[in-house]
């Protein structure tokens, strides 16, 4: 049994997930592939083949550990504890997706690894939002970085040509067209490596739940910022770039259903801006590779993912030769299994 799990591109609403915001990211064609078959032993073996290392544990002991190791145990853990009955496998892992850059090869991992677990069993299969809550458990508790479900709900909903705006409150997810006439998405590479765990990620997200409980709110989607401003910093910055960025969203939405490329990219440019200067998780890498961009005449561009490194995304317009490095990226179909 082969399971395909894809990473994505976010093209606007960054930390918003864990905010009960809005999102527009979208699948890409490259991600991981788990290679299952199930085994006459109560243990699981795994393979990361591109890191030339294996593990075996027992079924009965999945174990908090480090590095590739805790997604494999996580996922035997988190389906247990859902009731899914985890057999004895032999997993082959494999990916496309360059770690620490931004475009989610975490979730991908984790949505690849449990479709192919459930796949080797007789039970029922998941609903998708209960596959992406599953992974998001397996990020937060066993790998522990505090990541919302934008990474897993993009990875398994994806779709070919087209975005998804992804409303975290209600969990809806809505497919947007994403005809770009002419017009190409590129990223590239800042040349910095990030680690959502060690990195500021977690402490944003802490400072952003503590924002909303000193406004005496349930998530920072409902402040405004006349509310924002009355909060200390780095408080007040933190919601500001949560508020407007889901304005920036519904905006993206808008210029995308009116062809308004110009638009968008002053979007992108505004949402790099506040991830810049209010949420601070931009680095000299990044600036650089944002400089490169826009020097080959990309109408917007911004970091992506988490912060603290990894790629930037730039929307370049129709003729325009983009920088050594960068690659185009277009939407392509959610996880699936391949055979």
């Amino acid at each position: 049994m082969i399971a395909f799990a894809p990473g994505r591109v976010n093209l606007i609403g960054e930390h918003t997930d864990y905010n009960q915001g809005l999102a527009l990211p979208f699948a890409i064609d490259d991600g991981v592939t788990v290679d299952g078959r199930a085994i006459d032993a109560n243990r699981i073996d795994a393979v990361a083949v591109d890191l030339d290392a294996e593990h075996s544990f027992e079924l009965e002991r999945p174990r908090r550990i480090r590095g590739w190791r805790a997604f494999v145990h996580g996922a035997v853990a988190e389906l247990q504890r859902a009731n899914v009955p985890v057999r004895g496998s032999h997993l082959r892992i494999s990916g496309k997706v360059p770690r620490g850059a931004g475009l989610s090869s975490s979730a991908a991992l984790e949505v690849a690894l449990i479709l192919a677990l459930v796949a080797l069993t007789d039970a029922p299969e998941l609903d998708r939002i209960q596959l992406a809550k599953i992974g998001s458990k397996v990020e937060n508790d066993w790998v522990g970085a505090n990541t919302g479900l934008l990474d897993q709900l993009a990875s398994l909903f994806g779709e070919r040509d087209r975005a998804l705006r992804i409303d975290f409150r209600s969990l809806d997810v809505t497919p947007v067209e994403l005809e770009l006439d002419g017009h190409r998405l590129v990223t590239l590479d800042s040349g910095e490596r990030h680690a959502n765990a060690a990195s500021g990620y977690n402490r944003r997200r802490a400072e952003c739940a503590r924002a909303a409980k000193r406004l005496g709110l349930q998530s920072l989607r409902d402040a405004t910022l006349e509310q924002a401003a009355r909060l200390p910093s780095p408080l007040k910055q933190r919601a500001e770039h949560v508020i407007t960025e889901n304005a920036r969203v519904e905006g993206a939405v808008s210029a995308l259903q009116d062809r308004d490329m110009g638009r968008l990219g002053g979007l992108l440019d505004a949402s790099h801006a506040s991830l810049r200067d209010c949420y601070e998780v931009s680095t000299p890498a990044v600036e650089e590779a944002i400089g490169k961009l826009k020097s080959a005449g990309a109408l917007g561009a911004r970091i992506v993912g988490g912060g603290f490194g990894g790629h930037v995304l730039g929307l370049l317009p129709p003729g325009a030769e983009a920088p050594d490095g960068a690659i185009q990226v277009r939407p392509g179909p959610g996880a699936r299994l391949l055979e």
